[in-house]
């Protein structure tokens, strides 16, 4: 058997912190703390994926200068990976393949910052064995000749983007170009087909809609459904296959939609998400006579709100469905896919195991196996043997076996409402309640947390806090009442449910009341400021990051907010608050404005170059906390944005957290 030491050995930059999947480390090992690196640092195998027939692995792994590179092997891994796409300037950002014999791939450089980074990533494409390699799209930092690079270009320009590769095969790819009008919004995406292996482009939609901005494409990479979003309504278009006109679904407030459409497979059927009378959404079918969703849902899962994909083979027919509860599960409709999902889970017990297996008719099968405490391990099944051949570890260095648990809880908030609490618990003994970190997703209108390894969360519970992260009213996932309640409640009803979790967490025992600190990103450093003022008594410290300090600023139409129009006029003040009609309101909730009330240790970290919430949000708090005498203390990246995109940035970050969070909490 092929190990994934052989596998991979040549690519990684040391050989010492190979972990073949399941291979125990040693007692020695276990007992010293677990690097900051080893959380923080780019994944040694940042994807993996089969060719259409199965018959080839790419994967991407460190190459040149610990830069990621693109690599291809047979699939029984029965020599080592060639290189086929690999640049010392630059990263291979994601790849997917297109046919058996072609690759496209974008880029990014994970050594610049994400302040530096330009907005269009290019695209290009490669033969499997390498060679012939080609620039689709032109990356926006400039052609290939002035980067240097050994790759001929098609001459399209940044604001092209990759919308779909085709299930069925052929050697085209669609590609959406982005028209913007004369202040840099974005206006409408135009479809095109682009042949990967001559750069040749071509018309592939024709009369479409007005505005629109949202493609769905069915397996052979017809346009289907098209989405508009102007003046904070949207409008669903059908088209039938082969010809006819654009027909219009529906035309409604984003907010009084229903349902929304998820892809269409080879009989004509389209897939949609709807929502129920428990106000949760489920995948069903979408009738076209009736214009509305089938009563009957294919799948749900009670709870939670349907978020997942239609599995669709190369022909276009349904195989399968992968949505979310509390974590991803498969359900396979096909015989063979089925089977194969059973083996992986008797192989990898008590672990999430994704399956893919090209057209499925072939030899192999590729398993990305993971659970809470382990980052990911990839596995070729071999059908005709019965081996299971380990292609490596995604994190190699961490040891699943020390990494903590995360469960998901149910709770009642002050005022009864349902209120979903994740808590992640540390592995390592402790003589009585432990310390605890509150970690507050940002969004906020999204879901936080899902059952799977977080290094966030982990890094914080290696170094003995357990960590607490409440789904507040306003995030996603759990259904439109729970999203809805949310709707102006910044710093009020939002935040009241932070506490709760905290407060519960410290009566089950789980925690230490009096050692507990919040933290988070985004809104959830905002939240963790506003919980400052609100809650002094709860929280020892709080960590904000890339954190909005004053709601009002993320209405201002500058070069520096990279909130749209559509945002800023319309979704915005409806979900926050109206900037005219609610300012009182958002005053109330703006903490830069009650800084003074502030007693708690604060640390603050800012992007100089963040554009969603730009660097007044924490130049401004910094000033009016330093005014009523508590200065934060203050950390600026001069090249991040909204986060941290290089690993010495994020290694940095948490250590002075880890720093901070020691002495507030010992």
């Amino acid at each position: 058997m092929q190990s994934s030491h052989s596998l991979l050995g040549s690519f990684l930059r040391s050989a010492a912190v190979v972990v073949i999947a399941g291979m125990p480390m040693s007692h020695a090992v276990a007992e010293e703390p677990i690097p900051l690196a080893a959380f923080f640092s780019h994944p040694e195998i940042g994807a993996a994926r089969l060719s259409p027939s199965g018959k080839y692995l790419a994967l991407t792994v460190p190459g040149q200068d610990g830069r990621l590179a693109l690599a291809v092997v047979d699939s029984g891994l029965s020599k080592p990976p060639v290189v086929v796409a690999a640049d010392r300037r630059v990263d291979i950002k994601s790849f997917q393949w297109v046919n058996d014999d072609w690759l496209v791939y974008d880029l990014i450089d994970l050594q610049m910052g994400g302040g530096d980074q330009r907005f269009g990533s290019g695209l290009a494409s490669v033969r499997r064995e390498g060679g012939a390699a080609r620039m689709l799209i032109n990356p926006s930092w400039g052609t290939p000749s002035e980067t240097g690079s050994r790759i001929a270009s098609s001459g399209l320009n940044w604001r092209h983007r990759l919308l779909d590769v085709p299930l069925s095969g052929g050697n085209e790819v669609i590609v959406g170009e982005q028209h913007l009008d004369n202040v840099g919004e974005l206006v409408s995406v135009t479809p095109k087909r682009v042949d990967v292996a001559t750069g040749r482009v071509t018309a592939t939609v024709l009369g479409y809609p007005t505005y629109a901005t949202e493609w769905i494409f069915d397996h052979e990479g017809e346009a289907r459904v098209a989405a508009s979003w102007r003046d904070g309504a949207v409008e669903m278009f059908w088209h039938p296959k082969g010809a006819g006109e654009w027909r219009s679904l529906v035309h409604a407030p984003f907010s009084q939609l229903s349902w929304g459409p998820v892809a269409v497979d080879a009989s004509d059927t389209l897939y949609v998400t709807t929502r129920t009378a428990e106000s949760t959404s489920v995948l069903t079918r979408f009738d076209l006579k009736s214009g509305a969703p089938e009563a009957q849902p294919i799948a749900s899962a009670p709870g939670f709100d349907f978020s997942g994909d239609v599995l669709l083979s190369a022909s276009g027919k349904v195989v399968g469905v992968r949505l979310e509860t509390d974590a991803e599960t498969s359900i396979w409709f096909d015989p063979h896919r089925k089977a194969l999902q059973q083996l992986a889970d008797q192989r990898f017990p008590g672990r999430i195991n994704r399956i893919s297996c090209g057209n499925c008719d072939g030899e192999f099968a590729l398993v990305r196996s993971y659970s809470d405490r382990a980052p990911g391990d990839y596995w070729i099944y071999h059908e005709k043997t019965g081996d299971w051949l380990p292609v490596g570890s995604v994190r190699p260095a961490i040891d699943p076996r020390r990494m903590a648990t995360l469960d998901l809880h149910r709770i009642k908030a002050r005022d009864g409402e349902d209120l979903p609490v994740w808590v992640t618990t540390p592995q390592q003994k402790a003589d009585g309640p432990r310390p605890a970190v509150v970690l507050v997703h940002g969004g906020p209108w999204l879901r936080g947390t899902r059952w799977e390894w977080d290094a966030a969360a982990q890094f914080l519970a290696s170094r003995g806090y357990v960590v607490i992260e409440p789904e507040f009213r306003g995030s996603r996932g759990y259904g439109f009442d729970h999203f809805r309640k949310g709707w102006k409640n910044w710093g009020t009803t939002m935040q009241d449910d932070v506490a709760d979790a905290a407060r519960w967490a410290a009566s089950k025992g789980l925690v230490d009341p009096k050692r507990i600190c919040i933290a988070g990103g985004s809104y959830g450093g905002y939240a963790t400021l506003m919980g400052a003022i609100r809650y002094p008594d709860l929280y020892r410290c709080g960590v904000a990051y890339v954190a909005v300090t004053d709601p009002r600023l993320l209405f201002a139409n500058t070069w520096q907010n990279d909130y749209n129009r559509e945002m800023r006029e319309f979704s915005t003040p409806l979900l926050l608050g109206d900037p005219v009609k609610d300012a009182e309101l958002l005053k109330a909730a703006a903490p830069v404005e009650r800084a003074g009330e502030i007693r708690i240790p604060i640390l603050m970290a800012v992007g100089q170059e963040d554009r969603r919430v730009p660097i007044e949000h924490g130049t401004r708090m910094r000033a009016a906390m330093r005014a009523s005498g508590h200065e934060p203390e203050w950390i600026v990246y001069e090249d991040e944005g909204h986060g941290w995109l290089k690993a010495e940035n994020r290694i940095d970050f948490w250590k002075r957290v880890e720093v901070f969070l020691a002495k507030q909490l010992r």
